[in-house]
This record gives C-alpha cells, sequence and structure tokens, in this order.
C-alpha cells in the first residue's frame, strides 16, 4: 500500500487524504455504531491528528459517550455521509469513519479487532482468529 490515499464523501465535496497505516482498526458493534452505520456493525480506523488532512464543509455533532466524555463527529455538510469522530482531550488522535471505497488494496481498513461484541446482533458471525471485547478496550 503506497500513500497518500485519498477518500471522499458520497457527494465527492468532503473528505481527506491520509499520508500513513492507521494505528488500529475496529468493528465496534455497540448500539450507537449500529444507528449510525444502519448496518449490524461500524468500522472504525483510528489515526495520528499529525498524519491526516481534511478538507471540505463539515458540520459537527456530539452526544454523551459511556465514559462521562463527549463523543463529538465531523459530517458532510451537504450529503451528510460521517467523516470522523474525536474527543477533544485527545487531539492527536482522529477515528476515521470513511472508508476509501475505490482502493484495490483494502486490506488497511481491515479490522484488527471487534469490540462491544456484548451489544453484537444474534445472526452476525464473528471472524476466528480477531480478538473480541466484550465492550471497549482499555
Amino acid at each position: 500500500m503506497s500513500f497518500p490515499i485519498q477518500a471522499k464523501c458520497q457527494c465527492g465535496k468532503t473528505g481527506y487524504t491520509l499520508h500513513s497505516k492507521p494505528m488500529v482498526v475496529y468493528a465496534c458493534h455497540c448500539k450507537e455504531c449500529q444507528r449510525l452505520s444502519t448496518s449490524p456493525f461500524s468500522v472504525t480506523a483510528f489515526v495520528n491528528s499529525n498524519d491526516i488532512e481534511f478538507f471540505g464543509e463539515m458540520l459537527e455533532w456530539s452526544r454523551p459517550a459511556d465514559s462521562g466524555n463527549r463523543n463529538h463527529a465531523k459530517f458532510c455538510a451537504s450529503c451528510g455521509n460521517r467523516i470522523y469522530h474525536f474527543n477533544p482531550k485527545v487531539p492527536e488522535r482522529r477515528a476515521l469513519k470513511l472508508k476509501p471505497v475505490d482502493m484495490v488494496d483494502d486490506n488497511i481498513f481491515q479490522p484488527q479487532a471487534h469490540v462491544w461484541v456484548s451489544e453484537k446482533l444474534s445472526w452476525v458471525p464473528l471472524p476466528e482468529g480477531i480478538p473480541c471485547f466484550d465492550t471497549q478496550p482499555t
């Protein structure tokens, strides 16, 4: 995989350029990610803030997190695609929600672990050999 890589939202007005591999990628099965993705789980790639550049107009939304912090989200002002999440208390990290769909080598966004499997839908199988956590790993 060669960098940089780019991803754009559904309308193409917002996105990012990623300059290096994500630190870790999780598949999250919590109820909030099920709502967000309108699917059984959501995939999140955690990246260093210095390794990514965002472009386009984004709006922000936030909600309380189980930890007591607030979960902030940025999304395209035009089409509404979620771009990334962030915690203001951890400015060096971004949680990408938008994946490049035109990549030939998509292994870079393959989940390294499944989290919140305690809220997983019963009919979703988990792959063998991948770490699973009942809640959020520390």
